[in-house]
């Protein structure tokens, strides 16, 4: 979006345009907000109902309608009209409304919205779509959109691999934008310097390719030289347009995405969600179960079920810890063990993809559990044979956690601990209620998406959502006030240890293994303390202040209207 060059003046805010130009300009509108003298001085007068109405009221006014709408995907184009006229009063409705807004805003909603994409499409979404046609140019479209702005974060998806539905082409771009609000929401980061970004090289499905509504790209997929030598200028032209820009990468199919975080993690400040975010909020709701159990990391028994991005982020992040708890090596196989699809990840001369190879137990290991034949690695054979106390399911299977394979695991784990955690619900390895239910409400239980509460033996658990939202939106945060020249796996690992620090007893006893979202902001800010210090200590930061907390503070924007002074 178009955003209206701006300097402080006491407080104020010198606004060059004027009358409607003013009114569509959704980073300074403020609609029946405008105070009279504003009215006057920017040439409003006749272009609003007379009356004035502060923002508490406009919002207020906003969620009634909100409310009235016939369901989720409805609520979630109103919201994004909204945020097309009126940012400021986007984020104060979302800020009132947190907990219930974040499953519109993001994920299950946002599932449907990137399907229909082209169909609700309403323009205005402030993103950027990078087109193979802009090869050798694309410094020059970036330099034309972002003009004069000080852009600090970009999240970027090729849209292949699109939560659990899969290549949605350019649709993908509302992934993006919904990770951009929730990084306003949760961390405070102002939406004036962020973009989401679509590359958008085209698309393998099928049904968009022959829909006549579909506004992407219109061939088939572009990949191998030609696709790295896309992203290639791209962030070429993102270290010169934008220099001091965070780029988060998102939903790209596992090997592109190992190769992506591999190739320019030390060329500009990135990280890659699925796999470093999703590992450090997993591993986070992993320590609050433990803590609850009273045992370490390193005596558990853990199966990963998905060897995706996800998968492998999880796994790597649990490895790093036990490596901290002075497990090492190949003994880390003997705590967690790895299943994609297919079953038991073993290297038995059997052709798979390099990482996955890491991830796989040996044959010594798999005969040594009775698992050693292609033939005995389902998963309910690996949970009755390796008897795992933690299964962690990132496969996008929906009910792969079925009752035949939990009631097997609770016949050897007192408190087993189950995390179905695939997006959107439904991609989910399981139910809470049913796992609640098959376990004698003897389970320690997350999810991914958002569930009701669960009734079992008389008492009421609340399911806690293990969301990426508690990492990335604190991650960033930390990474923009420090102006850190990279993201490191130590400002990652801090990032999950400072999450399941902010678990409260109360909401671990009431089900709970993360904090409740309404502390969404909170948690953030304290996860974005913990990661600039860990910056620091690593030597990555450019700013070292004195007042780490401050610091954060000031980094922070706020949906408030600001007065304005005209130029």
């Amino acid at each position: 979006m178009a955003v209206e060059r701006r300097a402080i003046i006491r407080n104020a805010l010198k606004v060059l345009a004027r009358g409607a130009q003013l009114l569509r300009n959704p980073t300074l509108n403020k609609g029946t907000a405008f105070p009279v003298d504003e009215r006057r001085a920017f040439g409003l007068e006749g272009l609003l109902p007379v009356q004035v109405k502060n923002q508490a009221y406009q919002a207020k006014r906003i969620y009634q309608q909100l409310r009235s709408q016939p369901d989720d995907l409805q609520k979630y184009v109103m919201l994004s009209a909204l945020f097309n006229r009126n940012v400021y009063l986007y984020y104060r409705v979302l800020a009132d409304h947190l907990e219930e807004l974040m499953p519109i805003v993001y994920t299950p909603t946002v599932g449907a919205a990137v399907q229909r994409f082209s169909q609700v499409f309403q323009g205005g979404t402030g993103g950027i779509w990078i087109t193979p046609d802009m090869r050798g140019r694309m410094a020059e479209v970036l330099e034309r959109i972002v003009a004069e702005r000080d852009i600090r974060l970009l999240v970027v998806t090729d849209n292949e691999s699109i939560l659990g539905i899969g290549d949605q082409g350019a649709g993908g771009m509302a992934i993006s934008q919904g990770k951009l609000a929730l990084y306003t929401a949760a961390a405070g980061i102002d939406p004036a310097q962020a973009i989401p970004v679509s590359l958008d090289f085209g698309t393998d499905n099928e049904l968009l390719l022959a829909d006549e509504q579909y506004l992407g790209w219109p061939t088939k997929r572009i990949r191998g030289k030609e696709y790295l030598e896309l992203v290639d200028e791209f962030v070429a032209a993102v270290r010169r347009v934008m220099p001091h820009a965070l780029v988060q990468w998102e939903d790209f199919r596992k090997d592109n995405a190992l190769t992506i975080l591999d190739r320019y993690s030390n060329v500009l400040p990135s990280f890659n969600d699925d796999i470093q975010g999703t590992g450090a909020v997993v591993v986070a709701g992993l320590n609050s179960a433990l803590k609850i159990k009273a045992e370490r990391l390193a005596d558990q028994r853990i199966v990963v079920f998905g060897a995706g991005a996800a998968g492998l982020g999880v796994t790597r992040q649990i490895k790093a810890q036990l490596a901290d708890e002075g497990v090492r090596g190949d003994d880390q196989a003997a705590v967690v063990a790895v299943l994609d699809r297919s079953g038991l990840l073993v290297n038995d001369g059997t052709p798979m993809d390099a990482y996955k190879r890491a991830l796989a137990w040996s044959t010594e290991r798999a005969a040594a559990h009775r698992l050693a034949a292609p033939g005995d690695r389902s998963l309910y054979n690996v949970v009755s044979k390796y008897r795992p106390t933690v299964l962690i399911g990132v496969s996008g299977v929906a009910g792969a956690f079925d009752e035949a394979v939990v009631r097997e695991m609770a016949r050897h784990v007192e408190r087993p601990v189950i995390f179905p955690s695939s997006n959107p619900s439904t991609s989910s390895e399981a139910v809470p209620a049913d796992l609640y239910a098959w376990t004698d409400c003897r389970c320690l239980v997350a999810t991914g998406s958002p569930f009701r509460d669960v009734d079992c033996g008389g008492r009421r658990y609340r399911v806690g959502q293990g969301n990426n939202v508690f990492i990335f939106p604190g991650l960033g945060l930390a990474a923009i006030a420090a102006n850190a020249r990279k993201v490191t796996d130590g400002m990652t690992k801090v990032a999950s240890e400072a999450l399941a620090a902010q678990v409260t007893e109360a909401e671990r006893s009431s089900g709970l293994l993360f904090p409740a979202v309404s502390r969404l902001r909170d948690v953030s800010f304290e996860i974005a303390v913990a990661v600039v210090r860990q910056a620091i200590r690593e030597g990555v930061a450019q700013l070292v202040p004195d007042d780490i907390e401050r610091l954060v503070r000031q980094a922070r924007w706020s949906h408030e209207y600001r007065d304005y002074v005209a130029d």
